[in-house]
């Protein structure tokens, strides 16, 4: 059994995450201005992404960022459409964005040839440059994340979400954003170092957890439910702030673990309203970045909203890594997981 939660090797791949987004960000710059002006010349009228588990969950985030700061429609594209049913659709003037730790999923490569076939143009992020996701790209760019041997990603899906945030800087022109990034890595570095540890009695004993959040957060929610299955061993489901209102509430009773997470835009006051609904109904409430709450409040950074919901995935990380080795298990090797997983 771990007993030392620094040993793991989750623990040492999260908190490189600094340095691969420097090195993400250095090495695409040249590759994301050419796109950017491409994109621009000649819009799409949609974009698709194509992932699965936490690259899925960085595409969640993307479709927020890309609806919201470029208006353009976005979807989120079942693999299986192309790998089981042979019937991808008309790409036409699609962007695809396509993700991935491993770029090796034969659904994701056969969506995306589909895709290109169809007319797509094929954007990817992936960490193996040698891969057939990352070869038949039209514009790659590398996750830059580095070998990631841990089952749970960590790493790899800060710099895909790094790569998305530097992708709508560019193509959006956001001066402001851009700037913003260049002084990621090292805030990414000071979240690793904020103490989330009034989190961890809590969930100790935990069999059920909600993660609610809304807007881009909520790609980082279920990142966070994804990992409290694979490292920890308990039911954990992320929520939108406004579905999380009707049924799921049902379940919620004294002890129920809540996170409620936030960023600094106009989604926030919706998440931080269920605060004391939540209290009301004897839930153990934890909030990041909503303020104080009737519960544990975690201490997170101040940064531009866009670079929060990545900059608190980053302290969670090291949490979920230390509740799982209180929690008696191994966060590196999850049961019946394995780290690259080849659907069809």
């Amino acid at each position: 059994m771990i007993q030392n939660p620094e040993t793991t090797l989750m623990f040492a791949e999260a908190a490189e995450a600094a340095e691969a987004v420097a090195r993400q960000h250095a090495r695409n710059a040249k590759a994301l201005a050419a796109l950017a002006e491409s994109l621009r010349a000649a819009p799409p009228r949609a974009v698709a992404t194509l992932a699965r588990g936490s690259s899925d969950n960085a595409a969640t985030l993307a479709r927020y960022l890309v609806e919201t700061q470029l208006r353009l429609l976005t979807t989120s594209v079942a693999p299986s459409v192309s790998s089981v049913y042979d019937s991808p659709p008309d790409y036409a003037e699609t962007l695809m964005i396509a993700i991935s730790q491993s770029g090796r999923s034969p659904d994701l490569i056969a969506a995306a040839q589909h895709a290109r076939e169809r007319g797509a143009r094929l954007v990817s992020l992936v960490n193996d440059e040698a891969s057939p996701l990352a070869t038949d790209a039209e514009v790659l760019l590398p996750l830059c994340a580095g070998p990631e041997r841990s089952v749970a990603a960590t790493k790899s899906y800060i710099t895909s979400v790094a790569g998305i945030l530097d992708l709508i800087a560019a193509w959006s022109g956001d001066a402001e954003l851009a700037a913003a990034l260049d002084g990621l890595p090292a805030l990414l570095a000071e979240a690793w170092q904020l103490d989330w540890s009034a989190a961890l009695e809590p969930l100790r004993e935990a069999r059920n957890l909600f993660v609610v959040a809304r807007g881009p957060a909520f790609g980082v929610a279920q990142e966070m439910a994804l990992k409290i299955k694979e490292t920890c061993g308990f039911h954990a489901e992320a929520f939108s702030a406004a579905e999380v209102r009707h049924g799921p509430m049902a379940i919620v009773e004294n002890g129920f673990p809540v996170i409620l997470l936030g960023q600094d835009d106009e989604s926030n006051e919706s998440v931080a309203a269920l605060a004391p609904m939540f209290a009301e109904r004897g839930a153990t409430v934890i909030g990041a970045g909503i303020g104080d709450v009737p519960g544990i409040t975690l201490p997170t950074l101040s940064a531009h909203p866009m670079l929060q919901p990545v900059l608190a995935v980053q302290s969670f990380y090291r949490l979920a890594n230390t509740l799982s080795v209180a929690r008696g298990r191994d966060p590196d090797s999850p049961p019946h997981l394995a780290k690259v997983t080849r659907t069809l």
